[in-house]
């Protein structure tokens, strides 16, 4: 299945990027999903549980994806 993962700010720096098509199998959890973005150069960036959104709602890590979802990365910010 396809998933489609959306980087922001940091994220699309370090993997030169600002969306990425992952390719996983059926039944991926939102962990398997990291651990494949992890495998790409510049992701060691990546904090070890980064903040994760599927379809714009913050998910856990053992959510299962299914074909078509988009999945946001999100990275740690600062205001003031």
């Amino acid at each position: 299945m396809t998933i489609t993962v959306l980087l922001f700010a940091s994220y699309a720096d370090a993997l030169g990027a600002p969306t990425l098509d992952l390719e996983l199998p059926r039944d991926a959890t939102v962990g398997d999903l990291v651990a494949a973005v992890r495998e790409r150069p510049g992701a060691e960036r990546l904090p070890h549980a980064p903040l994760v959104a599927v379809n714009q709602h913050y998910a856990a890590m053992d959510l299962v994806v299914r074909d078509g979802d988009e999945v946001a990365l999100i990275p740690p910010v600062a205001g003031g």
